[in-house]
C-alpha cells in the first residue's frame, strides 16, 4: 500500500508489529467491546457510548438499563423513566461519577425501542441492514458496523472509532483531511485491504488497535515514523 511502511514488529504501531499482534491474539479470538446480545442490547450499548464517554462509563449505564429490563420490548420504558435511571449517580473505583448525556441518550433508546417493535430488522439483508441502522436517531456508520460484526460475526466491516483512526493516520494508511463520519466507507475499504495485505481479521485488527490505543495513545505520540522503506 502506497505510503504505508511496514517497519519492524518490534516497533509499536507499525504495520509489522499489528500483524504480529494479531498473529498472536488470533489464539484468543476478537474481543472489541463484544456485549454478546440480542439486536436491542447491541444497539442500546453503543447509543449510551460515543464521543466523551469512556468504556468503562459505557459499561455501568448499560448494566443498570439492562438490569431495570429497559432492553425487553415487551416491556413499557417511556423516556423519562429511562432518563432517570442516566441521571441516577454510578460508583466506579470507590467515587461517585455521573453520566454526561442523560436525557439526549435516554430519547435515542426510547426511540430505537419503537423502531424495533414496528420493524423486523433481522429479516433484512446485511446491506439492508446496516443501511436501516443507520436511519435510526444517533447510528452512524461505526455503530451500524458494530451492530453487523457483533450480530453477524462479519470480518466484511470495520469499527473505526477514534482510537483506531489515529493509529492508521500515524502510519499513513488514511489520507490527511478525510473525515467521521463523511468518509466511513472510504476509510473502512483502505482499512480492510490493509488487513488483508498484513493478513490480519479486521475484527482482530480493530479490536488490538482500539485496546492498545485509548491507553497509549493519549500519554505519547507513540511513532518512531522512521519505518523500514518497504511498503506493506
Amino acid at each position: 500500500m502506497p505510503g504505508v511502511r511496514w517497519g519492524s514488529a518490534a516497533n509499536p504501531f507499525s504495520p509489522a508489529y499489528w500483524a504480529a499482534r494479531c498473529a498472536w491474539q488470533s489464539e484468543t479470538g476478537p474481543k472489541f467491546q463484544m456485549r454478546d446480545g440480542c439486536l436491542v442490547e447491541e444497539l442500546g450499548f453503543c447509543l449510551l457510548g460515543g464521543y466523551g464517554i469512556r468504556y468503562e462509563m459505557n459499561s455501568l449505564a448499560f448494566d443498570r438499563l439492562k438490569s431495570q429490563g429497559v432492553f425487553d420490548l415487551k416491556s413499557s420504558w417511556p423516556e423519562p423513566s429511562i432518563a432517570e435511571l442516566l441521571l441516577q449517580p454510578f460508583v466506579s473505583q470507590d467515587r461517585t461519577i455521573r453520566y454526561r448525556f442523560p436525557n439526549q441518550r435516554a430519547q435515542r433508546i426510547a426511540r430505537m425501542r419503537a423502531s424495533l417493535i414496528r420493524t423486523d430488522f433481522l429479516s433484512l439483508s446485511p446491506e439492508t441492514l446496516r443501511n436501516t441502522l443507520q436511519s435510526l436517531d444517533g447510528v452512524g456508520p461505526k455503530t451500524a458496523a458494530w451492530v453487523i460484526r457483533n450480530l453477524l460475526g462479519s470480518d466484511n466491516v470495520a469499527i473505526l472509532d477514534i482510537h483506531v483512526v489515529r493509529v492508521c493516520q500515524l502510519i499513513g494508511l488514511f489520507p490527511a483531511g478525510t473525515r467521521l463520519p463523511r468518509d466511513y466507507q472510504l476509510l473502512e475499504r483502505l482499512f480492510l485491504s490493509f488487513a488483508q495485505k498484513i493478513g490480519a481479521r479486521p475484527s482482530l485488527l480493530d479490536e488490538a488497535m482500539w485496546s492498545e490505543a485509548r491507553t497509549v495513545l493519549p500519554r505519547r505520540l507513540l511513532v518512531d515514523t522512521a519505518f523500514a522503506s518497504k511498503d506493506a
